[in-house]
């Protein structure tokens, strides 16, 4: 699975084995809440002051 800006944090964690390690990593620590349900990789890393570029190339990387 390629991850965009678009993708959701469920389906992120829900297919990349060392998603909840990437994102964690990287400063986003309520992977388990219930807006990461709903909320678009883009929405998260705005919410947290991450850049979403770092972040898709470490997930789609790895």
């Amino acid at each position: 699975m390629i991850i965009t800006k678009d993708t959701l944090i469920k389906d992120i964690v829900d297919s990349k084995a060392n998603a909840i390690q990437i994102l964690m990593g990287n400063g986003m620590g309520c992977i388990g809440c219930p807006s990461s349900q709903f909320e678009t990789l883009e929405q998260a890393c705005e919410i947290h002051g991450l850049s979403v570029e770092k972040l898709l190339d470490e997930l789609n990387q790895n």
